[in-house]
């Protein structure tokens, strides 16, 4: 069912402070906003460095524990912010020494993000298990050998070029054009409503403008990760809190509020210290529940496969349900359309394809068997829907830009071309003489972050040959003062050392295996589908970064000789690089829109999502070898399923046997949702209201490859979320720290039942 997007309720946000200056207020006065702020020594701290880096490494711990289950991942930065809030109100102001404020509230976010997302970033969840476990000897399984040493090294490589490559990007779509950048927005308003943002001049007036303005977001984006994300990535973005996207209740304002009066037409004047200690109290009490029943099911294990629909279903096709609160969490926060879209999935994979399979014998293994049972069978259905979701979604975004220019200046040069002044006009512009139309020069802004890598077709100049896209306003907005950006030194710098430390780490961790030139074809390629994934993510609050990947060992498939034996390794390696880089810009950007809203300093959190970075590559590494020494990897309760899917791509698109019957299957579930998919995007296009009826094929893949015990429980949160929103009209705020809560009692416990099931202990 589609999710309610009426009215804010009486509860949504509080009112504006009656001292805001209205959203209109001068540009001169945004500047001095911006410039006061980015100056404040509170943008970078050493305590809010160490306070985002611990939430991260709690992130990051969470994210391997699901990410090596289901493959799904979370930033949790709007979490990390109330925690980080959280933290710093409880001490004694004594101890503080001075005042925590926003930009302050930025860095702990940008910090804990940047860690927390490392799991998924450097493969820990996807391609590192694929090449550690699931390769054959003719792919070159005896070549590799990922010790700790070798996984930090990899890490540390691929965890900073995409950082860098948001750099060039950040005029562009925040300064410029304007993307929303929905959640970026939404956490920012957070922020500013928790710290009341006494000081904003207007800050928060124009955050509640921009969150009004995401009015007609649809609640579920087209395509993808997600995550969001998603995800191997494979989750919606829009389905994931933080870096990956996670929605938000439109605010409406009255004319008088818009006046900047405090007139609140809800009726009341919340107390918002009540109000940051009542999510706070909901975060700990959701986390504890979490927590109580993690520990529980390592002494009763058979918590997390209930015969919900009887023995014969659940030990026969593997119906069963793990009522995991953190499962239930996640349902919560990918809302109704997504999880009912998954639910799909599982009855047509494990309800319908996989029991055909087994009985026409084109799957006699058991069910459960990658190789030769049903879930192996099934999983390649699944890929080919992730594929023709990909390659029409990330089309679109490519068509789309060019669609828009062609329309919108082709009758401009057809009238230059039948006059016979189009050289002349030519030469004019790039002379910048004006012509009688008017036309100025092509430049690039002189800006310290602006950068000739910046494609020409993305540079606003003012002229009409080279407009901005649709969406920005016809002014770019003020930006922070130039001393407080990332200078153009520090990026080509910066550029140069993450390109020479990503080739050197690759070809340390994977020696003779992928040839230079291949590597620096995956990197030139990962920079150019970062700005696609920025610019989804810009636009929709979805960064596809499994469409990316995807993408990428698609690519591969035709740069890599088909006799070379080390191609599924070569393919596996691309797609991991282009993977990261885009959700890193992605992440980057996302914060850095936050930052710009409240008024941060870029240059503070470049630098932080750096550390947080560096940080979160050696913590995730570490965690992914714990667990892989402690538990069986694939087996038991780490199934690594995407690690499935990322092998099997690469085995497909390589052009290696299929299981009997597949092809068929395969060639007619990529045609139904290729057409379903360019459905979506055509009505998202219009913000048709149907839009989160028509089945995402990403959702329904995850939903095929995953067994139906993560499924249904998070289906249950899903309806959870449908129930509170929809039915209910309740503010979307408290459910998702509920949610959090719920995701972050696991994924923190686990860590103790990874203890108990190192030491031995047994179960009941």
């Amino acid at each position: 069912m589609a999710p309610d997007r009426g009215r804010a309720s009486s509860t949504s946000h509080p009112p504006l402070h009656s001292s805001f200056p209205t959203p209109t207020s001068s540009t001169q006065a945004q500047r001095d906003f911006l410039a006061e702020r980015a100056s404040e020594p509170q943008n970078f701290t050493l305590r809010s460095l160490l306070v985002g880096l611990v939430i991260g490494v709690v992130i990051a711990f969470s994210n391997t524990y699901f990410g090596l289950q289901t493959g799904w991942i979370s930033g949790m930065t709007m979490p990390s912010a109330l925690i980080g809030f959280g933290f710093f109100k409880s001490l004694p102001k004594a101890w503080l020494g001075y005042e925590f404020t926003p930009v302050e509230n930025v860095l702990v976010q940008t910090v804990a993000g940047s860690v927390g997302t490392m799991p998924l970033g450097c493969g820990f969840v996807g391609v590192i298990p694929a090449l550690d476990f699931l390769l054959k000897d003719e792919e070159g399984a005896g070549k590799i050998d990922l010790h700790f040493g070798k996984l930090v090294i990899w890490a540390l490589g691929i965890c900073f070029f995409g950082v860098v490559f948001a750099v060039p990007l950040r005029k562009q779509v925040i300064i410029r054009e304007k993307l929303k950048f929905p959640s970026g927005t939404a956490t920012a308003l957070m922020i500013g409503v928790l710290h009341g943002d006494e000081k904003g001049n207007g800050a928060l007036a124009r955050l509640e403008n921009r969150v009004s303005g995401l009015q007609t977001r649809q609640s579920e984006p087209v395509g993808d990760d997600e995550y969001a994300e998603e995800e191997h990535g494979l989750m919606p973005a829009a389905a994931q809190p933080g870096a990956h996207g996670m929605r938000n209740e439109p605010l409406q304002q009255t004319d008088s509020e818009m006046d900047g009066r405090k007139v609140d037409e809800r009726g009341s004047s919340p107390d918002e210290t009540s109000d940051w200690k009542a999510k706070v109290r909901l975060l700990i009490v959701s986390f504890g529940v979490s927590a109580v029943y993690t520990l529980a099911s390592y002494f009763i294990p058979q918590l997390h496969d209930i015969p919900f629909l009887g023995l014969s279903l659940a030990n026969s096709w593997l119906w069963t349900l793990n009522p995991s609160p953190a499962y239930v969490g996640q349902g919560i926060i990918m809302g109704p359309a997504t999880t009912l879209h998954m639910l799909l999935g599982a009855i047509i994979g494990w309800g319908i394809l996989s029991p055909m399979a087994k009985a026409r014998d084109w799957a006699p293994g058991p069910v459960g068997d990658w190789t030769n049972g049903s879930k192996g069978w099934i999983v390649w259905i699944s890929l080919a829907i992730m594929l023709a979701d990909s390659i029409v979604s990330l089309g679109w975004l490519v068509l789309r830009p060019g669609m828009y220019y062609f329309r919108m200046y082709m009758p401009t040069i057809r009238e230059s071309y039948r006059k016979g002044t189009w050289r002349e006009d030519v030469r004019r512009l790039v002379k910048g003489t004006p012509t009688t139309r008017g036309y100025s020069s092509l430049h690039m802004d002189d800006d310290p972050s602006s950068s000739s890598l910046l494609p020409s077709s993305m540079v606003d100049t003012g002229s009409p040959l080279v407009k901005k896209p649709a969406g920005g306003d016809d002014e770019p907005e003020p930006d922070a003062p130039p001393d407080q950006l990332i200078s153009m030194r520090t990026t080509l710098i910066g550029l140069v050392l993450s390109l020479g430390v990503c080739v050197g780490a690759v070809h340390y961790a994977f020696a003779n295996l992928i040839p230079l030139g291949l590597t620096i074809l995956a990197l030139l390629l990962a920079f150019l589908l970062s700005i696609m994934g920025v610019r989804a993510l810009g636009e929709t609050d979805l960064n596809p970064v499994s469409g990316i990947s995807k993408l990428t060992q698609l690519f591969f498939a035709l740069a890599t000789p088909r006799n070379n034996p080390n191609a599924v390794v070569i393919n596996l390696l691309a797609g991991a690089i282009s993977e990261s880089a885009a959700l890193q810009a992605g992440d980057l950007l996302q914060d850095l829109k936050t930052g710009h809203l409240l008024g941060a300093a870029p240059r503070a959190q470049f630098w932080g999502q750096l550390i947080g970075s560096a940080v979160g590559a050696v913590v995730s590494a570490a965690v992914y070898k714990l667990y892989t020494h402690v538990y069986t990897v694939p087996g038991g309760m780490f199934q690594v399923p995407t690690a499935y899917v990322w092998v099997f791509t690469a085995r497909l698109v390589t052009g290696q046997g299929l299981p009997p019957h597949v092809a068929e299957w395969a060639a007619g579930a990529t045609i139904i949702f290729a057409l379903l998919t360019a459905l979506r995007v055509y009505g998202n296009s219009r913000n048709a209201f149907w839009v989160p009826f028509v089945p995402g094929g990403i959702a329904v893949a995850v939903g095929m490859y995953n067994t139906p015990s993560f499924t249904v429980a998070r289906t249950i949160g899903g309806l959870i979320c449908w129930y509170w929103r929809s039915w209910r009209k309740e503010p979307e705020t408290p459910i998702i720290v509920l949610a959090s809560g719920l995701i972050l009692g696991e994924g923190l416990l686990s860590i103790a039942n990874l203890g108990l099931a190192s030491l031995g202990v047994p179960h009941l």
